[in-house]
């Protein structure tokens, strides 16, 4: 399979700082930022928050 992704991007500096962007990491999950999201809402409770703003009129036994 031909990998297409560069090795490297280089992005306008920010307030005289290089911006890089290095994809030399090998083989990595896509997931890791699911599991980021899952500790800042549990820690936020906003999953629960919409689950209480908004009625789910459904029968669970379905």
């Amino acid at each position: 399979m031909t990998n297409c992704t560069p090795v490297q991007l280089e992005f306008p500096a920010l307030k005289r700082r290089k911006v890089q962007a290095q994809f030399s990491g090998g083989q990595i999950t896509s997931d890791g930022g699911v599991l980021l999201l899952k500790q800042i809402d549990q820690q936020l409770g906003l999953v629960k928050a919409v689950d209480a703003a908004i009625p789910d009129t459904r029968d669970p036994r379905w």
